[in-house]
């Protein structure tokens, strides 16, 4: 059976405290994961040098197999991880040469997950991701954050409001 959601794990550790927390979350949604660690994605370049790497051929099986992509990273410095940040630079070849791709992600799910064992985000953490899901045209299911391994029951408002979409 096809999964609606994908989780992206945007980590600098595989088994962190977010693999942690997305583990938890597929508990409650039945959904893959990718992590980021596992390919070879470049920084975004104006010539597209790079095109041959692992982000359009992971972002091709993306939009076609999964109707909610959920983008899971730990705080790093007041914001996202520099892997997903990367990530998400690299949406602009989505929008020159790929446009046809780009468009495929409009109506699709877009939601975000932090996680910071001893804190907590600012509403200004999420911007970027908002914008992102709205210039896109995608869906903002919304976002969490998760401070503590043993407060995770919050998880499960955030699962359901995927899997009623």
């Amino acid at each position: 059976m096809k999964k609606e959601t994908i989780i992206i794990l945007a980590s600098s550790r595989s088994n962190g405290d977010t693999s942690k927390v997305v583990n938890q979350l597929q508990q409650v949604v039945d959904c893959d994961v990718v992590d980021l660690n596992d390919y070879e994605i470049s920084y975004y370049d104006y010539g597209h040098a790079n095109k041959d790497d692992d982000f359009l051929p992971l972002m091709k099986r993306i939009i076609s197999d999964y109707q909610n992509i959920i983008f899971a990273t730990p705080v790093y410095w007041y914001t996202m991880s520099g892997i997903l940040k990367v990530f998400f630079d690299r949406i602009s070849d989505l929008l020159t040469i790929e446009k046809d791709l780009g468009r495929q992600l409009r109506g699709k799910g877009f939601g975000a997950l932090s996680c910071c064992m001893n804190g907590s985000v600012d509403e200004e953490f999420w911007h970027p991701f908002k914008k992102t899901a709205g210039y896109l045209g995608m869906n903002y299911i919304g976002n969490i954050h998760v401070d503590s391994l043993e407060n995770i029951d919050v998880l499960k408002d955030f699962g359901n409001k995927i899997t009623t979409l």
